[in-house]
């Protein structure tokens, strides 16, 4: 079974699915693997900065992403067998990971991990193209949305962030920017999916609305 979320930065689809893999285990013979597609992108960011290369270089962060081992394990993102997870939701990654995310054969390269790492398993995913480009037939279909007051006000205090709270909002809204017209895997609402605001609702509140559209 595939349970594929998308939505913008802070719409809680990071929160909701994996606590969705969480309680979902036992459902259809066993566990629910949660996967963030964002922090496979940001990985391969890392994997840049770490080698020191121009970002606008599209051809050389190709490279990079052809060539660094990224593997996924229960919530963990590793390369070349380090564990990076803690390392991936800085300001600077933050800055530069959209536009890494919005080069097409990059796109390409992540959404073939995705969907080999959803290879005879139950999964969660969640992203921007999750329902649009990579699982258009998943069984179940989410887009989560909020304001972007709320949306920043959540990163604000996750306390994750050097960046004051307007200061957040306006990377937010650049980053919806970029999201919104990449050249392929855009941001969009898959026709089909469950549309769901959650600018007022509690993780639990956006738990029973999911749940109760499973069942």
């Amino acid at each position: 079974m595939v349970i594929a979320i998308d939505g913008p930065a802070g719409s809680g689809k990071s929160t909701i699915a994996q606590l969705l893999a969480e309680k979902l285990k036992g459902r259809d013979g066993g566990e629910f693997t949660y996967i963030n597609s964002g922090n496979l992108y940001r990985a391969i960011t890392l994997g840049c900065l770490r080698a020191r290369i121009d970002l606008s270089d599209g051809e050389k962060v190709i490279e990079i992403a052809k060539n660094v081992k990224i593997s996924y394990q229960k919530t963990n993102v590793f390369i070349d067998g380090e564990n990076v997870t803690d390392l991936l939701h800085t300001d600077e990654i933050d800055r530069h990971s959209a536009p890494v995310s919005a080069i097409v054969p990059v796109r390409h390269i992540v959404n073939d991990i995705i969907r080999s790492l959803s290879e005879g398993r139950n999964i969660v995913v969640e992203g921007r193209d999750m329902t649009t480009v990579v699982f258009p037939n998943a069984e179940y279909r989410f887009y989560l949305d909020a304001s972007a007051d709320s949306r920043a006000k959540r990163r604000y205090e996750q306390g994750v962030s050097n960046l004051s709270l307007e200061e957040i909002k306006a990377a937010i809204m650049k980053r919806d920017e970029i999201d919104r017209n990449k050249a392929e895997g855009s941001l969009k609402i898959a026709d089909g999916a469950v549309y769901l605001d959650t600018s007022d609702l509690t993780i639990i509140q956006v738990y029973e609305k999911l749940i109760e559209a499973i069942d």
